[in-house]
């Protein structure tokens, strides 16, 4: 008991200490609320645990008081004192079913293996309750689900969940249909406050790879008809999103909203053909719009690049 109030006394005087120079940096954590709240849910869990430890302290203290007022009395009126067994060994003995020592001889089995003797102990009670709670589950289960169809199977679950979540995109194209561009949905606009968005974004963020006119620099020119990962709409956009590993086009996806990378890919497709003084030599294939077939998810290359 000593032990415990010197522990406490000496908390209290950390926290006396911990608050005085916590007065004295005044504007730091103790103006911050939510450090005030951890602060306060820290010491509440240490006072709890003090508390717990007390009285698992007195619990001991008042076993033993009454052990030995029970050894007082058993010789005052001369019987052997034989100590009852606690609430914990008495819930042990409930779930795993021990047989006594002195009982053993009652389940020994006849046979023995170089004077090894078998006992015919059974299964424990806890692994028997859980057994048969299993059975009763599953029966349960198996009316619910395959009998009645009261509870839906997990495939139909799924397929559920995704025709929700179907409607909610729906929903949400038809809310805001520039939230929900991608490489299926994209289109190559020719609205002239969209292609000056596109053009704004191309001065300020592509020519520094591909030069102004789109001649190509460190990037592939851009104004001729030979391409590296197609060269529609779908595919630049993808390209402009998710960029092109191990090269110099990083992915603009995190930095540009869907519709700015529409508008910055319909853009640089106007540059087709402009023919810009000193421009770089054809990269990659050769893309004819009129003779290729629109791009879809399956026929669009992963990974794309300008």
């Amino acid at each position: 008991m000593k032990k415990v109030k010197a522990i406490f006394a000496m908390m209290l005087l950390s926290i006396g200490t911990f608050a005085q120079s916590g007065n004295a940096n005044k504007g730091s954590m103790w103006e911050d609320p939510v450090s005030l709240f951890y602060v306060t849910v820290g010491f509440l869990i240490v006072v709890a645990v003090l508390v717990i430890v007390v009285a698992l302290y007195l619990l001991q203290v008042l076993r033993y008081m009454a052990k030995d007022t029970a050894i007082k009395r058993a010789k005052a009126q001369g019987i052997e004192y034989k100590e009852q067994p606690s609430w914990w060994e008495n819930l042990n003995q409930k779930l795993h079913g021990f047989v006594p020592i002195e009982k053993e001889e009652a389940i020994i089995m006849d046979h023995s293996y170089d004077g090894i003797r078998e006992l015919d102990n059974h299964l424990p009670p806890w692994w028997k309750w859980l057994f048969y709670g299993s059975i009763i589950w599953g029966v349960v289960y198996f009316i619910a689900y395959h009998v009645t169809d009261s509870l839906p199977l997990q495939t139909e679950e799924y397929n559920t969940e995704v025709a929700q979540a179907e409607e909610q995109v729906r929903k949400l194209k038809a809310a805001n249909p520039g939230a929900v561009i991608d490489e299926n949905t994209v289109i190559l606009t020719t609205e002239v406050t969209a292609l000056a968005d596109g053009k704004e974004t191309f001065n300020n963020i592509c020519s520094s790879c591909h030069r102004m006119d789109g001649g190509g620099d460190i990037g592939p020119n851009l104004t001729d008809k030979y391409w590296k990962h197609g060269g529609s709409v779908k595919d630049v956009f993808k390209v402009v999103r998710d960029g092109v590993p191990n090269t110099n086009m990083v992915a603009w996806g995190g930095a540009l909203s869907p519709e700015k990378m529409q508008n910055v890919s319909s853009y640089l497709l106007t540059l087709q053909g402009t023919n810009p003084p000193n421009a770089k030599a054809p990269e990659g294939d050769l893309y004819e719009p009129a003779a290729t077939k629109p791009a879809t998810s399956d026929s669009v290359k992963t990974q794309a690049s300008i």
